[in-house]
This record gives C-alpha cells, structure tokens and sequence, in this order.
C-alpha cells in the first residue's frame, strides 16, 4: 500500500505522528492480547451464541491485526507492538471474572459479555482517536483501514448488548447461587 497523501501532510517526526504511532504499537499489542482472551471467553461461555460471537470476533481480530500492520507500512513504519497496559488490566480482570463464576451458568455468561464489552469500548474509543489523527496528519489511507476496524468493533459491540439483552441476560436472573 502507499503511503497516504493530503493537500499539506504533515512530514517528518512531528510530536503528533509520534504520539499516532505510539498509540498504533500499543493497539498492536492489545489486538494480539485480545486474541488470547477471546480463546479464553469463548471456551468459559456457556450460551451456544455467545461462543460464536466470541469466534466470529477472534477472526476478525487476526484481521485488525493485518490491518494494523497495513496501517503501519501505509505511513512508511515498521509494525512493532507495545505493551498496552489498559488491556493488559481488561484480559486480568475478564480471568478474575472466569474464576470468580461457576462455569456452565449464565451468570459467567453475563460476566463475560461484561468483560468483553470493557474491552470492546476501549478499542472503540482507540480506534475512533486513531482514526480521526490519521486524518489530521493526512493519513488517508490509514484512516479508511482504522474505520473498517472500528466499524467492525462497533457491531461486536451492539452484537454482545444483544445477546446480553435477548439471551443471557434473562436466563442469569433466575439462577440461584
């Protein structure tokens, strides 16, 4: 992919690109985390449904991470990843909420949409920040891979309120410790 061009991008190591960058590595690795985690919510879910949004949202996060790194070759940076602690903190607390939960219940169920959920709004909120400073710094390819993604993280989003909703969420209330 080449790189992206605008009327006046702005060049060189400006403190924005530098800041873009940096928060692009640390995505990098929060979406590699995130693969881990998914594995792990999608083996704890009870709910058939919920095991397969958790899979559908493992691969499409092996895509985010594609993307990412075609985002890093369209402004000319070598894809490395740096430790994102935010999501570091989310996957121990998704596990506390796995342990602290009987497992076959509904109740674990809603727990891990409740962990997922935490992670998916923080990427929404990343990607959404990514998105828009890819624009400023003229970045236009990059900023229309970020919007598939954040897009993407959107629908999983309104995908796990659905289930939590429709599904989980009623089945949970009713059960007794």
């Amino acid at each position: 992919m080449a790189t992206s061009t605008k009327k006046n991008p702005v060049q060189g190591n400006s403190a924005l690109k530098e800041l873009f960058t940096d928060e692009l590595k640390d995505m990098l690795w929060a979406e590699k985390q995130l693969v881990k985690s998914l594995k792990k919510l999608s083996k704890s879910a009870t709910a058939t449904e919920l095991k397969g949004a958790f899979d559908t949202h493992l691969t499409e996060t092996e895509g985010h991470i594609s993307r990412l790194e075609q985002v890093f070759e369209s402004i000319g940076e070598k894809a490395t990843a740096k430790k994102c602690e935010a999501m570091a903190g989310l996957a121990k607390e998704a596990e506390e909420l796995i342990e602290s939960t009987d497992a076959g219940t509904e109740v674990r169920d809603a727990a891990l949409i409740s962990a997922a959920q935490k992670c998916e709004h923080y990427e929404i909120a990343s990607y959404g920040t990514l998105k828009t400073l890819a624009g400023v710094l003229g970045y236009t390819d990059a900023q229309e891979l970020l919007n598939q993604t954040l897009t993407e993280e959107k629908n999983t989003d309104e995908l796990l309120t659905n289930l939590a909703e429709n599904i989980v969420n009623e089945s949970a209330a009713s059960e007794t410790k």
